[in-house]
């Protein structure tokens, strides 16, 4: 069973490109389910990373503050700005470049911490980050999005606020006091996170193709190109950061990854409890949930060449 739940965490870039194939061909089985599920699956993914953290995560980030502190600052700059310029370039409209901003303005993704594993990165530099950047959310991203997109459209702070309190920050916590009170159980359940993770993923990204599946069709090439280009800008930047900075290979790994992957589940999900007027803009997070999965399994390989 272990080996079966490995080989679904190792292929999860495989699993979600089917998905989307799947879903975008036949919308109606995923397109039954209400996208309100998209926040309870996305709670769940954040209570399995709540169970797989622990004091001595914490300890890293207050031992390496600097790595950190630079991980999360390119993190929160890197990619809000380049989705913001991309959708310049590429002449998005404004519904697209409102679901690109949010892309780009979340926190780093969980599958991160797994593509970081299997390129030989710095995984505590990694689950450091993640964890950071996550508790971060609730203020960086809706001031972010204000920030970026407050001409285009009304941004509700407060309650993008509370929406990532309620989805991302609660869900971590129900985890750490689990992990706590019921350290058997824990250690039971930590194994199979990955592989669970890894199917909520999968299932999300069903659920928002199918949702959206005509107007990815519609959408064309460009914002497909525009995605991928703000995903491998992320890790191209956060790998030439680390270099700049003279990190070992290691960190700039961490860095690259977890700069580049982000929480884009969180982004559909965001774009479809406070911008629902804007339907398209759900699709950037949609497309980048597949992509990046991919490109992170491909990165994995080429780092440890």
């Amino acid at each position: 069973m272990r080996k079966f739940c490995d080989f679904i965490a190792r292929w999860i870039g495989v699993l979600v490109l089917v998905m989307a194939l799947v879903a975008l061909q036949f919308p109606a089985p995923l397109g039954a389910i209400d996208t309100w599920y998209i926040n309870p699956m996305l709670g769940l993914i954040m209570f399995g990373m709540g169970l797989t953290l622990s004091a001595k995560d914490f300890r890293v980030v207050l031992s390496r503050p600097k790595d950190i502190l630079l991980g999360c600052l390119a993190q929160f700059t890197i990619m809000p700005f380049m989705a913001w310029l991309l959708s310049q370039i590429f002449s998005l409209p404004k519904e697209l470049t409102l679901g690109m901003i949010l892309v780009g303005c979340c926190p780093g993704g969980t599958a991160s911490n797994v593509i970081t594993f299997l390129a030989r990165g710095d995984l505590a530099l990694s689950v450091g980050m993640t964890a950071t950047s996550t508790l971060l959310a609730p203020v960086l991203t809706p001031l972010l999005v204000w920030l970026l997109a407050g001409t285009m459209v009304n941004v509700d702070t407060i309650g993008m606020l509370l929406s990532i309190v309620y989805v991302v920050i609660a869900p971590i916590v129900i985890g750490l006091l689990c992990q706590r009170h019921l350290p058997t159980l824990t250690r039971r359940m930590v194994p199979y996170l990955p592989a669970f993770s890894s199917i909520m993923i999968t299932l999300t990204v069903g659920i928002v193709v199918s949702h959206t599946s005509d107007k990815l069709l519609a959408g064309g090439f460009i914002v497909i190109l525009a995605v991928m280009l703000h995903n491998l800008s992320g890790l191209a930047f956060g790998y030439t950061l680390g270099k700049l900075l003279h990190l070992s290979r290691e960190k700039c790994i961490a860095v690259s990854i977890e700069v580049g992957m982000q929480n884009s589940g969180l982004a559909s999900s965001l774009a479809v409890l406070h911008f629902a007027a804007f339907p398209l803009a759900t699709i950037p997070g949609a497309i980048f949930s597949v992509w990046h999965n991919i490109s992170g399994a491909l990165v994995a390989k080429w780092y440890t060449k």
